[in-house]
């Protein structure tokens, strides 16, 4: 009898996680996958587009319109608005292509997003300012003295998009040069 109450109890809960787990809301689901770990990295396949809704500080990875994975990002000391010019502290706006990854970032490791493209050069042009460049998403600064964590709350680059160390290794494996990213107000 001793035996029998804790396998009953045993077999009880497993069933109540089962079903708990399948109904899970969308936010429980994210915010598993928002503390991957590297000692829980799981490889999600390629990807075909990257959604970055900067007023949530959020970056999707999707493939077929379903989201893989959801991350907090940090972005630029100005995060309103669109990137205009050289130095403004902005993230740009828009649909770009993440065109190739650099494995000797300064910050762990970063994939460049095409920006400026026709429309920002035409724009800067008109306004006769310079609109800028070599925005990335790119993993941590190795000088701060803040974790990663900690340094994922606060807007501290100037303009790229920030994900962390293990989050840059998903993403890096995740996408091919040429996926399009969408960067969202």
């Amino acid at each position: 009898m001793s035996c029998y109450f804790p396998m009953r109890l045993f077999f009880s809960i497993a069933i109540l996680t089962l079903f708990a787990s399948i109904s899970l809301p969308v936010s429980a689901v994210s915010s598993m996958q928002n503390s991957l770990s590297s000692s829980t990295v799981v490889n999600i396949g390629k990807i075909d587009l990257v959604v970055v809704t900067k007023s949530t500080s959020t970056m999707a990875l999707m493939r077929d319109g379903k989201v893989l994975r959801r991350y907090h990002i940090a972005l630029g000391d100005m995060p309103l608005g669109h990137k205009l010019q050289e130095g403004d502290q902005r993230t740009p706006e828009g649909r770009y292509t993440l065109d190739y990854k650099k494995s000797d970032s300064a910050y762990y490791r970063a994939i460049h997003i095409s920006y400026p493209n026709e429309e920002d050069q035409l724009r800067a042009s008109a306004l006769g300012i310079q609109p800028g460049g070599q925005i990335m998403i790119h993993g941590q600064n190795p000088r701060s003295s803040l974790s990663a964590e900690e340094a994922q709350q606060y807007n501290w680059t100037d303009g790229c998009i920030a994900i962390t160390n293990p989050q840059m290794d998903e993403l890096w494996r995740a996408i091919d040069e040429g996926t399009p990213i969408e960067i969202l107000p």
